[in-house]
């Protein structure tokens, strides 16, 4: 049997109903469900476990995997997660607008169509002047946003040396 234990902050409640994990704190709410054969999740004493009946490679990554998104549920709620993305361009002035749940890149060389990046969930982005801060609790829809308006700005057909003009994520942190 291969298992692994999970501390839960003070501040943090953790909810299990069958591979169902729930987990709140200060800055919100989130909910996953890892349904994987051959895991179980328990919560003992201020503890999460969760245990495999096989010793197998593929088990123990399982283990070490939902461990992980755990861990990133437990961290967005208490202290949430923080992109940060710069505006760079040196032949167009790029601007950058939030409407609703999608971020439109205007001017990207020169195009007369604006670009457009879907913000994912309910992450919030602010524009603060050449720089684009992106920030929720789950980590994976931050990464997806800020992913998304990386990938909206990227260039085709011209040399990427001379043509450095996009928006690229400079930080990751809380």
């Amino acid at each position: 049997m291969y298992s692994t234990e999970l501390k839960i902050p003070e501040n943090v409640k953790v909810e299990i109903e069958g591979k169902k994990v729930k987990v709140s704190g200060e800055k919100g709410e989130l909910e996953r469900n890892f349904a994987e054969r051959g895991i179980k999740i328990d919560l003992v004493e201020g503890k999460i476990i969760i245990s495999s009946e096989s010793e197998r490679k593929k088990f123990r990554a399982l283990v070490g995997t939902i461990a992980a998104h755990i861990k990133n549920m437990i961290e967005g709620v208490t202290k949430g997660f923080t992109y940060r993305l710069r505006v760079v361009y040196s032949h167009f002035p790029i601007t950058v607008k939030v409407e609703g749940d999608k971020v439109l890149i205007q001017n990207f060389l020169g195009e007369r169509v604006p670009r457009v990046a879907k913000i994912v969930g309910k992450t919030q982005v602010k524009v603060e002047g050449s720089d684009l801060i992106v920030s929720g609790i789950d980590v994976e829809e931050v990464g997806q946003t800020a992913a998304n308006i990386e990938q909206a700005c990227r260039i085709v057909g011209y040399d990427r040396r001379k043509f450095m003009d996009s928006i690229y994520i400079v930080s990751k942190g809380e």
